[in-house]
């Protein structure tokens, strides 16, 4: 009889004990529907840009993503992302994106050979100033123990 108790307290421990994530997953479809099309980074700003080189998702230069172009598909939350710029690495990859009821934008940049449930690492930003024709990503980065706000301004492509 105390086998079984003890079995049976075990398993409410197991299944209360569920893992958290550090991101709501409940989505604001209305903030993720605008973002569906075709998009063009326009401009990244910062400050100190003059004098700080900003490693954008650990690809390449903030810089590089001026010009890049990126696809939003909203119904599943995946996409694409690629870098054009000339002087620059090429770069081009699938996504996957989801906006969250707290106005984060949770992106994943995928190999082609693996699943988004597979990839552990990915960014969290920040929506602002949405409009039908543009939008922002600020990403919150440290710089020299100061949290400084690096802003892709994103342009509608038609």
């Amino acid at each position: 009889m105390k086998k079984v108790i003890v079995l049976c307290a075990l398993a409410i421990v197991m299944f209360a004990c569920k893992s958290t994530s550090i991101t709501s997953t409940n989505t604001n479809r209305q903030s993720q529907v605008a973002m569906k099309g075709n998009w063009v980074i326009s401009a990244v700003t910062y400050p100190g840009s003059q004098y700080i080189k900003v490693n954008s998702f650990q690809i390449a230069d903030s810089e590089c993503f001026v010009g890049s172009t990126w696809k939003f598909v909203s119904n599943n939350n995946k996409g694409e992302m690629a870098l054009t710029k000339v002087g620059c690495p090429a770069f081009s990859s699938p996504i996957t994106w989801f906006v969250n009821e707290e106005g984060q934008f949770v992106l994943k940049v995928l190999d082609a050979d693996i699943k988004a449930k597979k990839v552990r690492e990915g960014y969290i930003l920040y929506v602002a100033n949405q409009t039908d024709t543009s939008f922002q990503l600020v990403d919150k980065i440290d710089v020299g123990g100061k949290i400084t706000d690096v802003v892709y301004q994103f342009q509608k492509v038609n």
